[in-house]
Parts: structure tokens; sequence; C-alpha cells
């Protein structure tokens, strides 16, 4: 099977659940309700799914790199145990303040994953809960879809004039069910 279509994910509050406090532990790492199940449906329909996440508790100090490095163990290892997987991770680990172009609403992110795998980001779905996520997704001309899921709801009432169209979905498992319908 010929892999091209590429999806782009938020992790926090998209793939798990986002805390305030910040997910600082591999045991602070909780999956979403049917968030695994759908990534792995991606695969089997032959997605190459990406994540891009903030990560500004490491430039905050509040986890290091290597415990980073064992939080997404663990969450490759809950896709690994229903059958999933992710192609590429990519995170901006710079704070709020430190003006660089990989922290979403800024699109670096999403320019990286498009030159390491070598896909155009025209049109790719880019699931997110959060404006940034959305922004950094148009930036790039990729396809803004927003899931009610952590800062989902606040974002969908809040959304600007030039993302009012944007797809919203309860959770990350019915906007690939959306996907998968159209693919």
């Amino acid at each position: 099977m010929q892999r091209e279509r590429l999806v782009v994910l938020d992790r926090d509050g998209v793939i798990n659940q986002d805390s305030d406090a910040f997910i600082k532990t591999p045991e602070e790492w909780i999956p979403i309700p049917g968030s695994l199940e759908a990534i792995a449906r991606l695969n089997r329909a032959g997605y190459i799914v990406a994540v891009a996440t903030n990560q500004s508790g490491l430039a905050r100090g509040l986890f290091d790199a290597d415990t980073l490095d064992e939080i997404h163990n663990r969450m490759h290892a809950c896709l690994a145990e229903v059958g999933g997987y992710l192609d590429v991770v990519r995170l901006c680990p710079h704070g709020p303040d430190d003006g660089c172009d990989c922290r979403k609403p800024s699109s670096g992110l999403f320019q990286q994953i498009s030159a390491e795998l070598g896909l155009p980001m025209n049109d790719v779905p880019a699931i997110g809960d959060s404006l940034r996520d959305l922004e950094a997704a148009a930036g790039v001309n990729a396809k803004p879809i927003l899931v009610r899921t952590g800062k989902g709801a606040n974002t969908e009432k809040n959304l600007p004039g030039q993302l009012a169209d944007t797809p919203v979905y309860d959770d990350l498992a019915a906007a690939v069910d959306a996907l998968l319908e159209v693919a």
C-alpha cells in the first residue's frame, strides 16, 4: 500500500488528556478514549500520521528531555497495544516568549514535517484543539480541523472569521471517521 496521505495531529487535548499544569510524567499521559484506536485506523487506511506539539514545559523546567522521551515512549507503547503507530513526532521545546518559528501558532513544526517526509502541506488534515493549532495549519495551507476535547470546546466558541468554516468534531475518533468516509 502506497502511503502518500498525511495527517498532522496535536498531542495534548487531541490524543491524550490535557492539563493546565502540563503533562510532566509518563503516568500523567492518559489517552482520550478512542484516540489511539483512531490513529490505528488511520494507519490501516494508509495515512502517514505525524504529531506537531508545543512542549514549553521543557523551557519552563517542569520536565527534562529524558522525561519527555519517557512520556513519548508511553504514547508509542499504548499505540502499539492497539496496532497503531506514529510516523513522525516533532515538538517545540521553547517557551511562549522565546521567539522561535516552531512554536504554534507559527508553522515551523509543519514545515519540519513537510521537509522530512518530502510531502507538501497543502490540504493536509491537521487536527487540533486550540486556536494556535488551527492557525499553524492555516499558515502552510493545511486543512485545520478542530476537536472539542482538550481546549476545543472553548476554542469553538471563539473561532475568528478566517477560521469560522473549520470542521468541528467531538473528538479524534469522530474526526477520523469523517476523514475516512471521504478518503
